[in-house]
């Protein structure tokens, strides 16, 4: 098993990203978001193309490789009910920027969850549909040679464990990235509202064998406040040393990557004003939380 990180969560410029990961000695990151230059912040495969140019040069010259893209193609950001197109659009940049980058690992949902009870009007969450562009999405990327993993995330296949078993049938041969994290904080939308939230070993063990990355973070589900405090590995209730643990001894030998959050909460509002202040935290969180990672996985 080999260690690396959603590198974004270390902060949003490309060379501080690289540098985190320099410091904890890993010689890859996983790609999401960056920002070069005077650029702005963007996906990897959707910032413009002189932008993308100052990426592939300082990580040639830093010697860091791309382990995985973690694209935005049928994210929770992105609905079923949108044109096609837009997906396709993705998945050729995508395509093309990887093979520049000899990356061949890239992350993919099933759409985001119909909310506003709008899943009581259509408890199938226009199913057929998301698993044909699912379906045409993989074909694509393995024409090109690229391993599709879909997450367990807030998408259709991340609704609950019923939600994945049928996903992976309709689905055959698609792998899968798994998150110890999302459990914890995702509705179990095969129950009744109000919906209990899920159970990271048991969805580990449904998904365990398509199973072809790994993302790592962790915390405890607050039911009263509705929220999620995001703590550091194997000190909150995604189950983490159990499951690395696990697939050591399954023979697992991929990647592992953090995904703190406990600096940068992706899906969250941003609590700190002072955009230095900010890089300055999710820097030295990052840091920190590898470290720990480095720990448990020694502890093994």
């Amino acid at each position: 098993m080999k260690l690396t990180g959603i590198a974004d969560e270390a902060g949003d410029a490309l060379t501080q990203q690289i540098k985190a990961h320099q410091q904890l000695g890993w010689d890859t990151i996983e790609a999401r978001f960056v920002q070069v230059g005077e650029h702005g912040k963007g996906s990897i495969h959707e910032i413009p193309e002189d932008a993308f140019g100052l990426v592939e040069k300082e990580l040639r010259e830093a010697e860091m490789g791309v382990c995985g893209v973690g694209s935005t193609i049928g994210n929770w950001a992105h609905s079923i009910l949108d044109p096609f197109e837009i997906t396709e659009g993705e998945v050729t940049r995508c395509i093309e920027r990887m093979q520049r980058l000899n990356c061949g690992v890239v992350r993919i949902m099933t759409y985001a969850i119909l909310e506003d009870g709008k899943e009581d009007d259509l408890p199938e969450q226009h199913r057929d549909e998301r698993f044909k562009r699912t379906r045409d999405i993989k074909n694509r990327f393995d024409d090109a040679e690229i391993t599709v993993v879909h997450e367990n995330c807030m998408n259709y296949g991340g609704m609950s464990v019923e939600h994945a078993k049928e996903t992976m049938e309709a689905l055959p041969g698609m792998k899968w990235v798994f998150d110890t994290g999302n459990p914890v904080f995702n509705p179990d939308r095969s129950k009744s509202r109000p919906y209990p939230r899920q159970d990271a070993w048991e969805f580990y063990e449904v998904v365990k064998e398509h199973i072809a990355h790994v993302h790592i973070k962790d915390g405890v589900w607050n039911d009263e406040k509705k929220e999620m405090t995001f703590t550091l590995p194997g000190e909150g209730d995604g189950d983490v040393e159990r499951i690395l643990r696990d697939l050591k001894d399954s023979g697992y030998d991929g990647y592992i990557s953090i995904e703190p959050h406990t600096a940068a909460v992706f899906h969250d509002t941003e609590s700190i004003t002072d955009p230095e202040e900010k890089q300055r935290e999710m820097f030295e969180s990052y840091i920190v939380y590898g470290e720990r990672m480095k720990e448990l996985m020694a502890a093994l």
